[in-house]
């Protein structure tokens, strides 16, 4: 524990929905719930309006509509969030080299590292000076917390939310923390706060009072004493400048169950794929391939595979992928699949392809695998009649183009009306609201889907030039 508050926490307010906010001027002070938008989706954030309705982070989208049915509902834009929170991150960087990111709008910040504050004047001066900064680089807004441990940091800027900042002075902790919920400790879920109920104990006063003895009967050793701790306020945990990854993965959930086993293939292979792209992205290998599917029922099977040595090669991640399918039942029904990558390294073995194909069955040499094109399609020509010789060349059958799908929230620019995006769309129809970051609210035109004036854009910054 510090004797003076210099280590900070910061937390962006309803970040992702703070971000659609800031980008769509008409969103403004409106309700704004960001997640999937299907059946199955599951809300990611919810801006401050939409939580006055009860809607909150991990509820599912149908019970939010039924919660706030006049809400905006977006599709997430990770990639620009990412942008955002590489700024935000690069400004807790100016501070000090210690600045351990827990997720893309949550950091530690150990300001005596940098130099940046030694007492609780000096602390205080800079995490308003931070968040100014925060706020002139990105309009978006960040609640700091301010104090002697990562814990009471941590606490403080909860208590601070929306847009404020709370420096707990050493040796107050022990008065603030006692009114608060025991649920307000890191490590207290909703099992163990009930558990705590029934014995009486509601408050981080009360835990104290009750002592490491009684908490270590009640709820075993490990955890026990660490409630003990965080209790009286002690919380002697550094800042960690680097946190290693442990694992790459992707995964998802479908609005309508997965039976065709040629569907669920290619689902593997596409999620095998992104995967690797986020793997590359970190810089990062992997010996460990992991298969995960959730069933009808909700059971939930895992699968993995550990190859000779570190790879970052689609094509081996995609061959591994597949043998585990091979093994997993999914009869009745998929509604989850998942990919991931464990075992991380910073280097690749060349020639872990030739490994996955040996693995795959040295029996099978000479025959061609299905993704070259020999499999049952080669067959299929190799027994079908050609036409006969000298005769003209039957003409390509004309396919329709794809119809175009327009996500609610995502990016657009039309050649006449500029930057815009889609409000929803249906029925052969999108519509669009033209407005950009900085301007005021803009207008609404509908276009039908395959409009050739209408395309996909990349997000706008959230700060101009000037």
């Amino acid at each position: 524990m510090r004797a003076a508050p210099t280590i900070l926490h910061l937390d962006m307010d309803a970040f992702y929905a703070a971000v659609e906010q800031a980008s769509k001027p008409s969103l403004r002070g409106k309700a704004v719930i960001v997640g999937g938008l299907g059946p199955r989706g599951v809300v990611a954030t919810a801006s401050y309006e939409a939580r006055r309705f009860g809607v909150h982070s991990a509820m599912p989208t149908a019970q939010a509509r039924r919660l706030c049915p006049n809400g905006a509902y977006l599709i997430p834009r990770f990639s620009l969030y990412r942008e955002v929170s590489d700024l935000v991150m690069g400004l807790l960087r100016q501070l000090s080299p210690l600045v351990e990111p827990l997720s893309l709008d949550e950091a530690f910040v150990d300001l005596e590292a940098g130099g940046a504050a030694f007492d609780a004047a000096g602390a205080r001066a800079t995490g308003e000076r931070l968040r100014a900064d925060i706020r002139a680089a990105t309009g978006l807004s960040g609640s700091v917390g301010l104090a002697g441990s990562k814990m009471l940091a941590k606490v403080a800027s909860e208590e601070a939310k929306p847009d404020g900042l709370l420096l707990i002075e050493p040796g107050t902790e022990r008065e603030l923390l006692a009114p608060m919920s025991v649920r307000t400790l890191p490590g207290v879920g909703p099992a163990t706060g009930e558990h705590l109920r029934r014995a009486g104990i509601t408050t981080v006063g009360e835990l104290a009072e009750a002592g490491e003895d009684e908490l270590v009967r009640m709820v075993g050793r490990a955890h026990g004493v660490g409630l003990y701790r965080m209790a009286l306020g002690l919380d002697d945990r550094p800042v960690v400048a680097e946190r290693d990854a442990k694992s790459v993965s992707v995964e998802d959930t479908f609005d309508v169950d997965l039976h065709d086993r040629v569907r669920i293939r290619y689902e593997v292979q596409r999620l095998a794929d992104r995967c690797v792209g986020r793997l590359r992205g970190a810089g990062h290998s992997g010996r460990t391939i992991v298969l995960k599917v959730r069933r009808y029922d909700f059971s939930t099977l895992t699968r993995s595979e550990t190859l000779r040595g570190p790879t970052d090669d689609p094509a081996v991640v995609r061959e591994a992928a597949a043998r585990l399918l091979e093994g997993v039942d999914t009869t009745g029904g998929v509604r989850l699949l998942g990919v991931g990558v464990t075992g991380l390294a910073d280097y690749t073995q060349e020639d872990l392809f030739a490994h996955a194909l040996a693995a795959a069955g040295e029996e099978a040499e000479g025959v061609a695998p299905e993704s070259s094109g020999a499999g049952e399609s080669g067959s299929a020509a190799a027994g079908s009649a050609g036409p006969p010789e000298g005769a003209p060349p039957a003409p390509e059958a004309e396919q329709a183009p794809p119809v175009r799908h327009w996500a609610a929230g995502s990016d657009v620019r039309h050649a006449v009306y500029g930057p815009g995006w889609v409000q929803g769309s249906g029925v052969g129809r999108v519509t669009v609201r033209f407005e950009q970051p900085g301007s005021p609210p803009g207008r609404v035109r509908t276009f039908r889907l395959d409009d050739p004036d209408l395309e996909a854009s990349d997000p706008l910054p959230l700060v101009g030039d000037g």
